[in-house]
């Protein structure tokens, strides 16, 4: 590791007086949700059959029990996991352990070699509940499996709450370009003033548009004698990518966790410790520095590298954490109501001409794939509900949204919790395309193209008013 600063910080999550009935527990288990081979690897413009499986994925769970209070965080090795499905899980675990939607926490990964939980194409915008393959009821079967089996598992528990510093594997991935450097968009004009991706140590690169966040937030429960039970971490950094064609894997959080249960010493333990990584906001952060060049290396060995990393800070941020016997649950759960975005005049003309010139659906231009979801926007209602939740640990404000978020919105969100450490989990509920706030938005660039982005620009700054009033109302 080249460079890392520890936060050994012993954040004190805070204690209530307990009676007997309010013993504080924790469990923790996992599902594999790897699909058949043949399912189709979502990630890329065009979906390709799986072929292979370098290592298998998952659906990771730990609940919390407060003694009144039950809260229940799922983590899945997928891109991202329609609503349809997670709904379908939800109501499976209130019917087997009684914890409420409100008070469960569902979010993939954004690993991009997992099996397609969206559909194919444009599927990713239905809104209707009816699944699309035989893949998505399956997961949804298996997290309720694993919520199940947690709560199967929960045990008197100590909990504790760390952070480390990670900054050399994020890097903003959208830049401003000298002036006549940006390259024409799908939409046939070159009205962005920000590129994604721009290419390594290209001679046109001013400066990043946004900032990164370092942080690897912790979450660890152990059994009263000191057994691991369960680490839930978030870093917002994206996926990193690197597999062979047609292979499945979970990406750096699947190294993140192999890495930390070997760390812990875990692997003889009766019940099973579970290590799981969740996406902050890392809607505009990837792992590339676009500074400069670097070898190209092996499959697989750089989200080694990134995972090894993570797991290593986690684990010496772990020997400096302050356990405590109970914390304070809660949670609330809110739809916000949005926007969907509609092209203009312009816009729709161009939309229906690439599609009538569309000669092979399986061969389409990204030009032609940006028309059929243009298209596919234009039939979602002119408004419709956004599922946000919050929840509280002890003095620990967490939030899902249910998009790629971009990492400012992050930022602002922990730099004005009502709590005195905060993370976000992206991905989380539904997926509904990228969240970028409105400087961004105006920005334009790959994460704010319609399409790419499906709301309006004022979304964000509604997404963050509501989550910061939920945690506000749990905070009294």
């Amino acid at each position: 590791m080249n460079f890392r600063l520890v936060l050994l910080l012993c954040v004190g999550i805070s204690t209530t007086s307990q009676s007997a009935e309010q013993v504080f527990r924790a469990g923790a288990a996992r599902s594999n949700i790897t699909p058949l081979l043949g399912q189709k690897i979502v990630g890329g413009f065009r979906p390709y059959p799986s072929t292979h499986v370098h290592d298998e994925l998952w659906a990771k769970c730990i609940v919390l029990d407060d003694g009144k209070t039950k809260l229940a965080f799922v983590v899945c090795d997928n891109l991202g996991i329609k609503s349809q499905v997670y709904e379908a899980a939800a109501k499976l675990v209130q019917k087997h352990t009684g914890i409420p939607r409100s008070h469960l926490m569902m979010s993939a990964t954004h690993t991009h070699s997992a099996g397609s939980l969206i559909g194919d194409g444009e599927d990713r915008f239905k809104l209707d509940p009816n699944f699309d393959d035989e893949y998505q009821p399956f997961v949804a079967g298996r997290i309720a499996d694993a919520v199940r089996r947690a709560v199967n598992n929960l045990q008197p528990a100590h909990i504790g709450f760390g952070s480390a510093q990670e900054p050399e594997h994020v890097f903003n991935r959208r830049w401003h370009l000298k002036p006549g450097a940006m390259p024409t968009n799908p939409f046939g004009n070159k009205n962005d003033t920000v590129k994604m991706n721009p290419g390594r140590a290209n001679p046109n690169l001013v400066k990043p548009a946004g900032p990164i966040d370092p942080e690897v937030a912790i979450l660890s429960v152990q059994s009263t004698n000191g057994r691991p039970i369960g680490v839930l971490a978030n870093y917002s950094l994206h996926y990193i990518g690197g597999t062979k064609r047609g292979a499945m894997s979970a990406d750096y959080f699947g190294y993140f966790a192999r890495r930390l249960r070997d760390l812990l010493k875990v692997d003889r333990q009766d019940t099973a410790f579970v290590a799981m990584l969740s996406n902050g906001t890392s809607g505009d952060i990837n792992n590339i520095d676009f500074t400069k060049r670097v070898p190209r290396l092996s499959a697989y060995e750089k989200m080694k590298i990134v995972g090894h990393d993570v797991a290593e800070g986690v684990f010496a941020a772990m020997n400096g954490i302050r356990y405590l016997d109970h914390a304070k649950l809660d949670a609330r759960f809110r739809d916000i109501t949005v926007k969907p975005r509609r092209p203009d005049a312009e816009l729709t003309a161009r939309t229906k001409k690439l599609l009538a010139g569309i000669k092979d659906p399986n061969k389409r231009s990204i030009q032609e794939i940006y028309a059929a979801r243009i298209q596919a926007l234009t039939r979602l209602p002119d408004e419709m509900p956004l599922p946000l939740q919050a929840f509280r640990i002890g003095d620990i404000g967490v939030a899902a949204i249910p998009n790629e978020v971009l990492v400012e919105i992050g930022l602002e969100l922990k730099s004005k919790s009502a709590f005195k450490r905060a993370f976000i989990h992206s991905n989380a509920g539904g997926y509904f395309g990228y969240l970028p706030t409105a400087r961004q938005f105006h920005l334009g660039g790959y994460e704010t193209w319609i399409g790419t982005c499906w709301f309006e620009a004022e979304t964000a700054g509604d997404v963050v008013d509501s989550i910061l009033s939920m945690w506000q109302e749990m905070a009294l």
